[in-house]
């Protein structure tokens, strides 16, 4: 049984790593990243956050949305407490910004 028959991620997925402090200065960047890996699958490692605003969260959610749209994968991993906890306060999950299409 291949690897992707068992639910794993691809070889050929890309990989985000997101900085520690995401105000509004790290939002265009991070939309950037995301543009150039627009259509491939994507793991977004959240380890390294430590304080989150509101346009890059407003950044991750439209990344999940046009992810499940285009029927690839986005798949956070490794999040912070602080990120979690910056979720959490927005209403949000980590459900909200992972997209696994089977």
């Amino acid at each position: 049984m291949n690897s992707e028959a068992l639910g794993m991620r691809s070889a050929t997925s890309e990989k985000i790593n997101l900085p520690p402090v995401m105000d509004i200065t790290a939002a265009a960047p991070l939309t950037n990243e995301f543009l150039l890996l627009r259509g491939k699958d994507v793991e977004v490692d959240a380890s390294a956050v430590e304080r989150i605003g509101g346009q890059c969260l407003q950044v991750l959610l439209s990344a999940a949305v046009t992810w499940a749209h285009d029927g690839m994968e986005l798949e956070l991993v490794n999040p912070s407490t602080n990120f979690t906890e910056a979720l959490e306060t927005a209403g949000l999950g980590l459900g909200n910004l992972s997209v696994r299409n089977s």
